[in-house]
C-alpha cells in the first residue's frame, strides 16, 4: 500500500502599514467617540442636578421668608408684651412669681416661633453648585443663612439669661424684662427688615430654578 504525502499550502496574509495605521486610528477615533459621549452626559446630569438643587434652594428661601415674615410680626408683639409688663407691675409679676419665671405670659409661642431651614444651602455647598451663580448672589445667600443662624441665637441667649440666679431674684424682675426685650432686638427684630428684603431679592435672581 503506497504512502501519499499531502502538501500543506500555508496562506500568508500580509496587510502593509496602511492597513495598521487605519485601524490604530479606527480604535483611537472609537475611544475618544466613547469619552466624549461620557462627558456629554454626564454634563447634562450635573446641569440638570445643580439645576434641581437650585429650585429647591429657591423654594427653601420662599418658605424662609414666609416663616420670617410671621416670626417678625410675633417677635414686634413680644416686644409689645415686654413693655406693657414694665409698665404694669401686676402684668409682670405673672410673668416672675416666687422665683418661678412663667415665659408663656409675655412669650406665648416660644421664643423662636419658627425655625428657618437650611437643608437646601447645606445640599447645594456639598455639591458645589455655585460655581453656576456670580459672585453676587453667591453673597447675598451666604448673608441670608449667617443672619438665619444669628436670629436662632436669641433662643440661647434668653435661656442663659432666665436660667442664672440672680434672674430670680424679685428685685430684678424689670431688668431682667428688659434684658430679654434687648435680645430679642439685637438678635432678631432689628435684623427682620433687612433680612426679608434679602429673602425676595435672592428669590428674584434664582427665579430661573
Amino acid at each position: 500500500m503506497s504512502e501519499k504525502k499531502h502538501d500543506l499550502t500555508h496562506v500568508v496574509a500580509v496587510r502593509d502599514w496602511k492597513e495598521y495605521l487605519g485601524e490604530s486610528l479606527l480604535i483611537i477615533f472609537s475611544v475618544s467617540l466613547a469619552l466624549i459621549l461620557t462627558e456629554v452626559f454626564n454634563k447634562i446630569h450635573e446641569k440638570q442636578q445643580s439645576k434641581e438643587i437650585l429650585h429647591q434652594l429657591r423654594e427653601e428661601l420662599i418658605a424662609n421668608k414666609d416663616a420670617e415674615q410671621d416670626q417678625y410680626r410675633y417677635h414686634l408683639k413680644v416686644m409689645r408684651n415686654i413693655d406693657s409688663a414694665l409698665h404694669h407691675p401686676e402684668y409682670a409679676r405673672q410673668f416672675m412669681d416666687n422665683g418661678e419665671v412663667h415665659l408663656s405670659v409675655i412669650v406665648d409661642s416660644g421664643v423662636l416661633r419658627h425655625d428657618l431651614n437650611e437643608v437646601a444651602w447645606q445640599i447645594a455647598k456639598q455639591n458645589n453648585v455655585f460655581t453656576k451663580l456670580d459672585l453676587k448672589t453667591y453673597s447675598l445667600l451666604t448673608d441670608i443663612y449667617d443672619n438665619q443662624q444669628k436670629i436662632a441665637i436669641a433662643e440661647d441667649e434668653i435661656g442663659k439669661l432666665l436660667l442664672s440666679i440672680d434672674s430670680r431674684k424679685p428685685e430684678n424682675l424689670n431688668t431682667v424684662l428688659i434684658l430679654i426685650r434687648d435680645t430679642f432686638y439685637a438678635w432678631s427684630v432689628e435684623r427682620a427688615p433687612r433680612l426679608l428684603a434679602a429673602y425676595q431679592q435672592a428669590i428674584d435672581q434664582l427665579s430661573n430654578y
